[in-house]
């Protein structure tokens, strides 16, 4: 497997600034719904859109930081590897995504 790359589709799922600061919004893929998360600072994260302790809505949580609060039993999850945080355990898929020219790319696919 070494050097070998696993080819992603990027698909464009829309501007920026249509996702609020420390706020989220879903897209609806065959895997599933997909959280997009922004940050304080403008970071992008994508996770299944899942809490891995009781499916909790993690688009609904509080983000803070690189992390989101889920609204079920306030686990938290880092944006960056969907591991739960804390004496928590569990993890929920992350997806890659990136921004260009202000517009909000995700890899669907395998996950991250």
């Amino acid at each position: 497997m070494d050097g070998m790359r696993i080819a992603r589709d990027f698909v464009d799922i829309g501007a920026l600034a249509e996702i609020p600061r420390l706020g989220a919004r879903t897209v609806t893929t065959g895997m599933g719904d997909i959280a997009i998360f922004r940050t304080a600072d403008d970071q992008v994260f994508a996770l299944r859109d899942q809490c891995p302790h009781k499916q909790g809505p993690l688009s609904q949580g509080i983000v803070h930081g690189a992390s989101v609060t889920c609204p079920l039993h306030n686990w938290v999850i880092s944006l960056e590897s969907g591991q739960a945080q804390g004496l928590d355990k569990g993890c929920t898929p992350h997806f890659a995504v990136k921004v260009e020219d202000g517009r909000v790319l995700l890899a669907l696919g395998v996950p991250a």
